[in-house]
């Protein structure tokens, strides 16, 4: 209950506070790029629950025709605007939406696409009892995710083989240690790890 009430004030607030921010990102993306504002992919939520997970639109509009579900390293599909938004995070600022309408949490683990989901369905009954989040350990761990996978020679394979693994742990691990002061501590991190970066 306290989280849920947290995630609809947070998120709430946030929306109000950052909609000139919002607002200035969404022209920035409709006027340098052809296609919509927002990119929505169906992600698994909790208890296998499909949703549509928001993101501003980084990539070309036929993006997902093009390559694989995963970015790697320079990917060609990223708009020079999208680069800064990924860079910078931004990008997920419309996720608050989702954890507003209650399809996702401030902190959770990550929402994966059901190809994903369905290689390591079993593990996932465990990561999928709680709500995904914006943020989580995996997010803190594979901050610079993309330009891992851009050093590898099979980059869907390191990712399923290896990555996806190690993130569904933390996830699990995530699980066992939740709590509101954890959760702060997560939110924390988060931050510091933007400014750093």
């Amino acid at each position: 209950m306290i989280k849920r009430t947290f995630d609809i004030v947070s998120s709430g607030v946030g929306l109000i506070l950052l909609s000139p921010l919002l607002i200035v990102v969404a022209l920035l993306v409709k006027l340098t790029s052809r296609g919509p504002v927002l990119f929505r992919q169906e992600r698994v939520g909790r208890h296998f629950k499909p949703f549509r997970m928001n993101k501003f639109r980084s990539m070309v509009p036929d993006a997902p025709s093009r390559g694989a579900q995963i970015t790697a390293g320079r990917d060609p599909r990223i708009t020079r605007v999208g680069a800064v938004l990924r860079a910078t995070k931004i990008d997920e600022l419309p996720q608050l939406f989702n954890v507003l309408v209650g399809d996702m949490s401030v902190v959770g683990p990550r929402p994966e696409v059901p190809r994903y989901v369905e290689m390591y369905r079993d593990r996932y009954a465990e990561v999928l009892s709680v709500r995904p989040g914006i943020t989580d350990l995996a997010s803190l761990k594979y901050r610079d995710e993309s330009a891992l996978l851009g050093e590898a020679e099979d980059p869907e394979a390191l990712y399923v083989n290896e990555i996806l693994p190690d993130k569904i742990e933390l996830a699990r691990e995530y699980i066992r240690r939740k709590s509101f002061w954890f959760d702060m501590s997560v939110i924390l991190q988060t931050f510091w790890k933007i400014v750093r970066s």
